[in-house]
């Protein structure tokens, strides 16, 4: 507000008279009843303007983001999926990675807006590629945290001290981002959620969330992806365990309880 930013009392409102509109929703549910609207009631698209860029940064079904692009276009309003990686850290240092879904031109009007929130932008695709990537980039990093905590945990059990343990795997052949970035285990990185609790970050549900449209997407198109499920499996756990809130590095815990 203080940079000149104007509050609005609904989503229909802070549309109106805008030339593009930017949205960040949880699942796909949000996203299709925000646009298209639910029990007889209309969605957003029917008051936006003729011409207007959406930008849909969710990390939902590629799908939804089809069904919405497809019900924009008539209505006259380019819709692109836009989801992002590089967490709250990310978004507060503008160096976000945007993973963008839409046509050539659709990605041109887009560019100066992303290129004020991010560092990378890469065009996946047509409508949809740009989830589909995220949701392959997601599954990789739920694989490789569970991985880590385990690799972390099993050393601690056997007294290893976890900062020198995690230093000498990132510098080897084990190195990845959770380890030089995000390390799950409390007070080897000082901004890492694990040394704030696990609070804040990237919700384990929503991991859970992320796994879950990489599981549906290699069954609708017979991928194998059996990492992927084991850790849609595990996180699972975790969540109904009561760390749901938590971050999702905070996977931890239930790996070192078994260590």
């Amino acid at each position: 507000m203080a940079a000149g930013a104007q509050a609005a009392s609904s989503a229909q409102e802070a549309v109106q008279g805008a030339e593009a509109v930017i949205t960040m929703l949880p699942a796909s549910q949000h996203v299709e009843s925000l646009f298209l609207g639910r029990d007889g009631a209309a969605g957003l698209l029917a008051h936006i303007a003729k011409g207007t860029l959406v930008i849909d940064s969710s990390t939902i079904a590629a799908a939804t983001s089809q069904k919405v692009a497809k019900a924009a276009q008539a209505a006259g309003i380019d819709f692109i999926d836009a989801p992002v990686s590089g967490g709250t850290g990310g978004a507060i240092a503008g160096t976000l990675t945007f993973m963008v879904g839409g046509s050539d031109a659709q990605l041109a009007r887009a560019q100066p807006l992303l290129e004020k929130m991010g560092a990378n932008i890469f065009h996946a695709g047509g409508v949809g590629a740009g989830q589909t990537a995220k949701i392959c980039n997601n599954m990789l990093l739920g694989i490789l945290m569970v991985g880590t905590s385990e690799a972390i945990a099993l050393g601690v059990a056997n007294g290893l001290d976890p900062k020198v343990l995690s230093e000498i795997m990132r510098r080897s052949s084990g190195g990845n981002w959770a380890l030089e970035k995000y390390n799950p285990f409390p007070g080897v990185h000082e901004n890492a959620p694990a040394s704030k609790g696990y609070a804040g970050g990237f919700g384990t549900d929503l991991m859970l969330k992320d796994l879950g449209l990489a599981q549906d997407n290699a069954t609708a198109n017979r991928a194998s992806t059996p990492l992927g499920g084991m850790a849609r499996s595990i996180y699972a756990a975790h969540s109904l365990s009561g760390h749901g809130g938590e971050d999702f590095s905070s996977i931890i815990k239930m790996l070192q309880k078994k260590a």
